[in-house]
């Protein structure tokens, strides 16, 4: 078990994104399309090697479309929320993990799209059923930290690989909460078992990327953006009422691929759309309506899963728990 504290490039990186914050944004994006164009490359050629699509290296399960924080950046933020309110079903969720099982999926998990986790009072209940169905995958919680408290992270901690905590804020400061679970983790390591707990020093006024048009604080503009994009090859983006979108730069749920509630989790993988989709931002986003203005850049996890996969290495995080001793 480890826990830390993650701020990117430090106080000097924190003053950039507050009194520079278009400055900061292009030089992250002109840095990192860079840095990531040859790997991107590597892996879409990989991908469409096979008569059929690799599994997604990671699967985006939202299961309610809301959130409780003020960031500026997002259109999911209570003061930009324009979505209806919409929350899975039971037998939705479990189907669509039932489905992942039958596909022997072992990539990276996470009950998280533009939303905030704990909203769903299932979500513990549903962080089970996943460990106990995928006990080979990477699971992990992205949360914002608001609701969370030390007895919550007890109960969570059991099922998933990694916990982020994204501290959102205006003074480079720890929450009071986030504070306390830091310092019980760290005086009480042998209750966490394996799982890694990352609390990311986050800006909550940061300018980031345009996410195809949908960020509250940065309107996407007339340039074509001619780099292609990981996420059709990587990710599988799932809404709450069981239609699969683009990715997560959908904030506003514009885009349909496929329905889980007509189609198997493969057999929309495999589908027309997507085809139709990847074929076309292979070759750059200009050629696909709803990507061509989009900046947004992968995360790095994307790009570690990639690297693994490309040098024939298990993704980094796959674990044997118990589930799995148990299965053996």
């Amino acid at each position: 078990m480890s826990v830390r504290i993650h701020n990117f490039m430090g106080r000097f990186g924190w003053e950039m994104q507050k009194r520079f914050p278009m400055l900061a944004s292009s030089a992250y994006l002109k840095l990192q399309f860079k840095a990531r164009a040859k790997s991107q490359k590597a892996y879409i050629d990989f991908f469409n090697k096979g008569k059929e699509a690799p599994q997604p290296l990671i699967v985006n399960l939202e299961t309610i479309n809301r959130c409780n924080s003020d960031c500026e950046f997002c259109a999911a933020s209570r003061q930009n929320e324009c979505r209806p309110l919409k929350k899975m079903s039971d037998e939705l969720f479990h189907s669509i993990i039932d489905q992942l099982s039958d596909w022997g999926f072992k990539g990276h998990l996470t009950l998280y799209g533009n939303n905030e986790p704990w909203i769903d009072d299932r979500i513990v209940e549903f962080h089970k059923y996943c460990r106990e169905k995928l006990p080979d995958s990477f699971i992990f919680m992205s949360t914002n930290g608001l609701l969370l408290n030390i007895d919550k992270v007890k109960a969570i901690v059991p099922y998933i690989d990694q916990l982020i905590i994204n501290n959102y804020c205006d003074d480079m400061k720890l929450h009071d909460n986030v504070k306390e679970i830091y310092e019980y983790v760290r005086t009480h390591e042998e209750e966490f078992g394996d799982v890694e707990i990352l609390i990311q020093m986050r800006y909550i006024k940061a300018v980031l990327t345009n996410r195809a048009g949908s960020a509250p604080n940065k309107a996407a503009t007339e340039k074509v953006i001619t780099e292609t994009c990981l996420m059709p090859f990587t990710d599988m983006f799932i809404f709450p009422d069981g239609r699969m979108g683009i990715c997560c730069c959908d904030n506003l749920e514009k885009t349909t691929l496929a329905d889980l509630n007509n189609e198997t989790l493969k057999d929309a993988w495999n589908g027309i759309k997507y085809t139709q989709l990847r074929k076309a931002v292979a070759g750059g986003r200009q050629n696909w309506p709803f990507c061509k203005n989009c900046d947004f850049i992968d995360a790095g996890l994307r790009m570690d899963a990639v690297t693994d996969v490309l040098n024939g290495r298990p993704m980094r995080g796959a674990r044997q728990t118990m589930f799995s001793k148990n299965k053996k």
